[in-house]
């Protein structure tokens, strides 16, 4: 399990690295196309920040509304605060709040910017579905991410994704609005260079939007294995979790409540999966298989 977890960290920080190196290189080039690169970065994380620090703070409160989640009361819902009560002193953290959504498709997810603001809500249908090892082993993956502060580093992401939308829009807009007039002035005067930097940003700027969103889903998937290691870790009984998944994955009822904005949240994908190489690196969630198999080595 340690190692497990030593693997995916590395990974997910690889990641970022990545994301980080992607948006120097577009800032290079665009400083090579217009001489401006870097006021054109300081105003893209201005506004790419400030975006990203409202729905920090509110994303919660955002996301609870959408997926009609209620509070779950202690006297009606004794069972799952035992659970979560007890794996939270586990883990080392206040116990989350608990949010239930009157559904009977069975799923779950954790929301709240850090331990002392988080969220755990599950669906009435993962309640009656799943026995005790199972529903633990859910809710210490849940525990997990907010444990691991995966919201804080999926903001982080967000943030890197809109600099690098940002960016690349720019880039474009300033090829066509002036950029033209500018390296035909150049041209005449060993403005060599000046079309390259041309050219590798068109190019940049039409490929790095949909990089950096398969590298967002990347670090996504990284931290579900994350989590399910670090849940594991909790219940000492990796079977526990496993179980679960298999009966998520066989349960094809839809969760009404689900949609696209939140779908990434849940344990497993609400949203109906489409097999195939190329829609695996478009999905928020590892394949189930995957998850499976890495928990029965464990």
């Amino acid at each position: 399990m340690y190692e497990q977890i030593a693997s995916n960290k590395r990974k997910s920080f690889l990641l970022v690295f990545f994301f980080l190196g992607l948006i120097f290189l577009l800032v290079w080039v665009f400083e090579g196309m217009t001489g401006m690169g870097t006021e054109g970065l300081v105003l893209a994380v201005i506004v790419a920040g400030a975006t990203a620090l409202v729905s920090y703070y509110t994303s919660d409160k955002i996301v609870l509304a959408i997926s009609r989640a209620r509070p779950a009361e202690k006297d009606e819902f004794p069972y799952l605060y035992n659970v979560v009560e007890g794996l939270a002193i586990a883990a080392g953290i206040p116990a989350p709040r608990c949010y239930v959504i009157d559904d009977t498709a069975p799923n779950a997810f954790a929301t709240g910017r850090n331990p002392k603001n988080s969220v755990i809500v599950v669906t009435t249908g993962l309640l009656q579905k799943l026995n005790r090892a199972e529903l633990e082993g859910v809710i210490a993956h849940e525990m997990s991410h907010i444990k691991n502060y995966d919201v804080l580093l999926q903001t982080l992401v967000v943030v890197m994704v809109g600099v690098v939308a940002l960016l690349s829009d720019w880039m474009v807009r300033t090829f066509w609005w002036g950029g033209g007039r500018r390296r035909s002035s150049e041209r005449g005067r060993g403005g060599g260079a000046a079309g390259i930097f041309v050219i590798v940003g068109l190019v940049l700027a039409a490929l790095s939007p949909l990089i950096s969103q398969l590298v967002r889903f990347a670090v996504s998937r990284k931290r579900e294995f994350l989590a399910d290691a670090s849940g594991a870790m909790l219940t000492r009984y990796p079977p526990g979790l496993a179980s679960a998944l298999r009966k998520l994955a066989a349960d094809r009822e839809p969760l009404e409540a689900a949609n696209k904005a939140t779908a990434h949240l849940y344990i497993v994908n609400p949203l109906l999966d489409i097999g195939g190489a190329v829609n695996k690196l478009f999905s928020t969630h590892p394949p189930i298989e995957e998850r499976i198999a890495a928990l029965e080595k464990m």
